[in-house]
């Protein structure tokens, strides 16, 4: 697990709770994958593919930057790698 998919895993929970409180099962039915799939993801064991990443912010009924909120890509520079940005923390 890396803290990408826990927090991916975090969001896709909260946004299945504010926006339609709805079930696992709910939630994978209209997004036409597994009821485990949710739970893989929002326990941060999977990362979702693009397709699936975009089902699921429309099941849930957001857009997919709504559904990442603040977890972004910040590129690397020489000497220094790039890394996810998790929360609202400056660069």
């Amino acid at each position: 697990m890396s803290e990408f998919t826990e927090a991916f895993g975090e969001r896709l929970l909260v946004a299945r709770f504010n926006y339609h409180h709805i079930s696992q099962e709910a939630l994978a039915e209209r997004a036409g994958i597994h009821r485990t799939q949710i739970s893989l993801l929002e326990m941060g064991r999977r990362q979702p593919l693009l397709e699936t990443f975009v089902r699921l912010a429309g099941a849930c009924g957001v857009s997919g930057g709504e559904l990442l909120g603040p977890i972004r890509w910040e590129p690397g520079r020489p000497g220094r790698p790039g890394r996810f940005i998790l929360g609202e923390e400056e660069s």
